[in-house]
């Protein structure tokens, strides 16, 4: 792999020098491109190119833009024999360091561009952080895949052989809509990106040239054109090879800037402006993601078959009604950020059975409760089982979580959320949590989804119509534990949420002959009742995949 560097540069001065001081020990040529800069840039940039031999000084009689003068660069490189290009900008913003972790990227996927993830700090102007997030969300649609989690970041590798090949075959836009286009078009010839975290940051003494109007309406024009684009590859898009994993690995679609997307709209425009959001980005998973509709549909079905005359399965279970599920699980998203923003309040949530844990609380104990991924649990969690303060551990299986959790506690800095992310169950964590219950906390155990690799450590039970794996953990802990248990479900019925909450044992801890047989029972009676509800409410059924498959 033949790696040189391209730099553009229009009338940068204050960070360009200590750019190249910095990148010299890498040893790697420098493409320094010159887009027309006025005299004084161009009287520096040709001292700079005399200073340092391993610097090719290219020029543009006029500003052509951004886009026109890394065409300029990257061309000059593959014509000169290199097979990538680390494009790096010339005003300062890029983390040099992470130069050498892009570069070990690009030896692993010497096929793919390596993007430059930003992390931005506080320097970041508010106007163009939000117009990030709009085109995130557009780059999403005209790629069909959540692939591209950043199209604007100008540090990034380029392989040269497609970028070329992209180059003599399409004309791209020469200013700030190249760094999008050129992505875009890449990821539509089979050229997959990979994205590296990097610090982004805005100096205050920055020039920055992104004309706000014109390039905006630069960058919407480019938009509607690749959105056309996508519907004419519609097809292929579609059929681009995507591997069915657990689910445990699979990344939240949308990540982190996804859903802040959605909680940044909540927060500039609230419920209504959030609401209106989220009706595109649902009916995009909706077109996508075809393991999830399928999943959908064929559990829709199972349960039309023992509910055949389900209110909300009429007359036959079709795309529509898997579109309705889709549409439950946004709504459903939208009510958590209502009730972590204190716009669902306690008196809107119908909780009979609130004594049962608020009795047992006041006396300062602690206990389990057995949830599931049907209906709206993060709801109880926000606004609170009863007027005070409860310190609720969450667990959970994978770090995905930790997004929306983030997001939210921005959203309202005082929700007391605590996620304890675990791999595996070790005696450190069954300490850990019998603190917790002993300090009168409530410790949430999800017990319907397996754990990644822990195939073998299922329990089969008979759940609508077939036997579906559950996993030992949950039941494990809770007996450990040796506190109550309950089971609690938060269903959507009739306009108004209502939590159902059962006693389900005051301890299953026992003797250590008959565990596995006490852990079948209480995962099968575990199972019929999350049946139970299910059938009440199957559109806020919350996992779209396929439940019964084994070492899901």
């Amino acid at each position: 792999m033949r790696v040189a560097i391209v730099i553009p540069n229009y009338n940068h001065t204050h960070a360009i020098e200590r750019t190249l001081e910095t990148l010299e020990p890498l040893g790697l040529p420098v493409f320094l491109v010159n887009d027309g800069s006025n005299e004084a840039t161009c009287h520096l940039l040709m001292a700079l190119d005399a200073k340092y031999p391993w610097v090719t000084l290219l020029h543009h009689p006029f500003n052509r833009g951004k886009g026109a003068a890394v065409m300029t660069g990257l061309r000059a490189a593959y014509k000169a024999g290199f097979s990538h290009a680390l494009q790096v900008d010339a005003d300062g913003q890029h983390t040099l360091d992470d130069i050498p972790t892009l570069l070990s990227a690009a030896s692993e996927h010497p096929e793919a561009v390596i993007s430059g993830r930003p992390q931005y700090d506080d320097s970041v102007p508010k106007g163009r952080l939000y117009g990030r997030y709009i085109t995130h969300f557009w780059v999403w649609v005209e790629t069909l895949s959540f692939d591209i989690q950043d199209s604007m970041c100008g540090f990034r590798v380029y392989p040269l052989a497609a970028t070329e090949a992209l180059f003599l075959s399409e004309q791209l836009g020469e200013r700030m809509d190249f760094d999008i286009e050129v992505l875009v078009k890449l990821y539509w010839r089979g050229v997959d990106v990979v994205h590296v975290p990097t610090a982004v940051i805005y100096p205050e003494d920055g020039v920055s040239h992104f004309q706000g109007f014109a390039d905006n309406v630069r960058i919407s024009t480019l938009h509607t054109k690749l959105f056309f684009g996508m519907l004419k590859r519609l097809p292929q898009l579609l059929g681009r090879g995507r591997k069915q994993t657990h689910w445990s690995s699979i990344s939240e679609r949308g990540s982190y800037w996804g859903i802040k997307l959605l909680a940044e709209s909540y927060r500039f425009g609230g419920h209504w402006l959030c609401r209106a959001i989220m009706y595109p980005v649902i009916a995009y998973f909706f077109m996508t993601g075809g393991a999830a509709r399928k999943a959908s549909i064929e559990f829709l079905e199972r349960v039309q078959a023992l509910e055949p005359n389900h209110p909300q399965l009429q007359p036959k279970v079709s795309w529509r009604h898997s579109l309705r599920h889709f549409l439950a699980f946004g709504n459903a998203a939208l009510d958590r950020i209502d009730a972590w923003c204190d716009r669902i309040k306690l008196s809107e949530v119908d909780f009979p059975e609130r004594a049962l844990l608020a009795d047992m609380l006041e006396r300062g104990q602690g206990g389990v409760l057995l949830v599931s991924h049907l209906g709206n649990l993060e709801l109880c969690r926000a606004i609170s089982i009863h007027q005070r303060k409860v310190k609720v551990n969450v667990m959970v299986m994978t770090a995905n979580a930790e997004n929306f959790n983030k997001v939210l506690k921005q959203l309202n800095p005082d929700s007391d959320l605590n996620l304890i992310h675990i791999n595996e169950l070790d005696p450190s964590t069954s300490i850990m949590l019998a603190d917790k219950i002993a300090a009168g906390e409530l410790v949430v155990i999800a017990g319907d989804r397996t754990a990644s690799g822990n195939a073998g450590r299922v329990v089969e039970a008979p759940f609508l119509g077939e036997t579906a794996p559950f996993p030992q953990g949950p039941f494990i802990l809770a007996s450990l534990l040796d506190c109550p248990v309950f089971l609690m479900f938060c269903l959507r019925e009739q306009g108004r949420y209502r939590v159902h909450v059962e006693p389900f044992a005051d301890t299953l801890k026992g003797p250590r002959a008959g565990r596995s047989e006490r852990i079948q029972n209480a995962v099968v009676r575990y199972a019929e009742r999350l049946e139970h509800y299910a059938r009440k409410e199957p559109l806020q059924w919350f996992n779209f995949f396929d439940f019964w498959r084994r070492g899901q």
